[in-house]
């Protein structure tokens, strides 16, 4: 059964239910309230007749005094504690109420009765007569009116009961449209995209915030996520058998040349065997990177924490000097050095002309410089913090200069280097991936496939950290991370 019927039936189902439910109620409500009401009326109709009978005894015959006080649609009789008829009288309409059997009760009674077809109230109530007996004064009036009444309350009550249904069943069904309306409208643009193999989103209807709503947002975020998903995929291929292809090439070329000489010629041999080696460790790093830029940032389980900086960079420093054995000074960037060449490169690029820092000073041996904090992934920040020193150690051969320092709303570390640089033209471009400036920075010189700068912008995103470069030709390149600070460390 589709979820629009079931939505139907159940809606349906569950009104009607609620409806009978409602005029039963209804129904046993009133004819409760109803027939209490006779019968307190005949209960206290039935005490003034005794009362006045008792009354009126042995000065007016039984007989008369029955007479005048028999009710206009019912009965009258005195019932002795035999059991028998001392005496009775109906009304002309109730003839047939004398042909019902005497019964006497020693203690007041009231009940309703049915007989011949016909609703009753009776009451009987024992009393003392005269001669020192105690009889019953039985008084039983007819209720029909009531019981009528009664049945086309009924009567009415099905009728509306009917006649409800018809709306409630139209409402139902209309209830389970609005509700299947986005879900099938979804379901059809799940079939556009499985035939067009194309991403479509589901167009909103109107302003409304309600879960059919954030349903269909959640499904455009889902297929937002998959497009991107996709797009990442098909790039990664792209950009994996693009620049795979070289190394590849390389390192077939050189396999076949050691194949057919590599056992005569051993310069031959060391030279494939380098050639080998270093388009293997270059094809690892690129496809790491490949795959880092492939992943979204979700999937980067970042811990965002207060971060020593300079900590970081010192130890950052040591195992990059370790790893290539190269020259990193690591110090507190001062006032003074903002706009000059005190560091080597042009250190305020970035526009950080009105930072207030430190007096300039070099890290301790042990790597401290308290108060500088930044708010961000430890190991994603020093990701990023290598990613810039191996691009400072692959253009240039002099010492690299860390710089670590703190305004009022974020903190700062500048790697400076004094290569090559970079054209200003060129310096909007060396984000993008795969892109190279020029023959000084091929691949065959330094290693790298172009993709060390954009995996860096990605990092410095995820983390809410800010990257930005300052390069002039010849003089040297300077890379600035700002990371913001905490509320309480500013």
């Amino acid at each position: 059964m589709k979820l629009r019927s079931r939505i139907h039936l159940y809606s349906s189902a569950l009104f009607a239910v609620l409806l009978v439910a409602m005029n039963l109620s209804v129904y046993a409500l009133f004819s409760k309230l109803t027939m209490t009401s006779q019968m307190e009326r005949v209960e206290a109709e039935a005490l003034k007749i005794s009362e006045g009978m008792l009354k009126s005894a042995g000065t007016v015959p039984i007989a008369d005094l029955l007479r005048a006080y028999v009710p206009l649609n019912g009965m009258l009789r005195m019932v002795t504690a035999e059991g028998a008829d001392k005496l009775l009288v109906t009304a002309p309409s109730e003839q047939q109420l004398s042909e019902r059997e005497a019964v006497y009760a020693a203690e007041k009674r009231i009940e309703s009765i049915d007989f011949k077809g016909n609703s009753y109230a009776l009451v009987s109530i024992p009393v003392i007569w005269t001669d020192g007996a105690v009889v019953n004064i039985q008084v039983t009036e007819s209720v029909q009116d009531t019981a009528d009444q009664l049945k086309v309350l009924q009567i009415v009550l099905l009728a509306v009961t009917a006649i409800a249904m018809i709306p409630v069943v139209a409402s139902g069904r209309l209830l389970g449209s609005i509700i299947v309306r986005p879900i099938a409208h979804m379901t059809h643009t799940m079939r556009a995209i499985q035939r067009s193999g194309t991403f479509i989103k589901i167009q909103p209807e109107g302003q409304s915030q309600d879960e059919l709503a954030e349903m269909g947002a959640t499904f455009n975020e889902m297929i937002a996520l998959l497009e991107t998903n996709f797009e990442k995929q098909e790039q990664f291929v792209s950009n994996a058998s693009h620049e795979l292809k070289t190394p590849l090439t390389v390192i077939e070329s050189y396999a076949s040349l050691l194949k057919r000489r590599g056992l005569d010629r051993p310069d031959l041999f060391v030279e494939s065997i380098d050639a080998i080696h270093s388009e293997a460790v270059r094809m690892k790093e690129m496809t790491e990177q490949l795959l880092m830029l492939a992943r979204n940032k979700e999937q980067w389980n970042l811990t965002m924490e207060s971060v020593d900086l300079a900590q970081l960079a010192s130890e950052s420093s040591k195992a990059f000097q370790k790893a290539y054995g190269r020259d990193i000074q690591v110090r507190l960037a001062s006032a003074s050095s903002s706009g000059s060449e005190s560091s080597g490169g042009k250190v305020d690029r970035a526009g950080l002309e009105a930072a207030e820092f430190p007096p300039s000073s070099e890290v301790g041996a042990d790597g401290g410089i308290p108060g500088i904090y930044g708010y961000a992934d430890a190991n994603k920040l020093r990701q990023l913090l290598f990613i810039l020193l191996d691009n400072a150690r692959k253009y240039s051969s002099a010492a690299i200069t860390l710089e670590v320092g703190a305004s009022s709303d974020y903190s700062v570390i500048r790697v400076i280097d004094r290569g090559i640089g970079i054209p200003q033209a060129a310096l909007s471009k060396v984000f993008d991936r795969f892109y190279r400036v020029d023959e000084a920075r091929s691949r065959q010189d330094v290693g790298g496939a172009g993709l060390g700068l954009a995996l860096a912008k990605e990092i410095a995103a995820a983390i809410g950290a800010s990257l930005t470069l300052a390069s002039e030709e010849g003089v040297g390149t300077t890379a600035t991370i700002k990371v913001k600070r905490t509320e309480a460390e500013k």
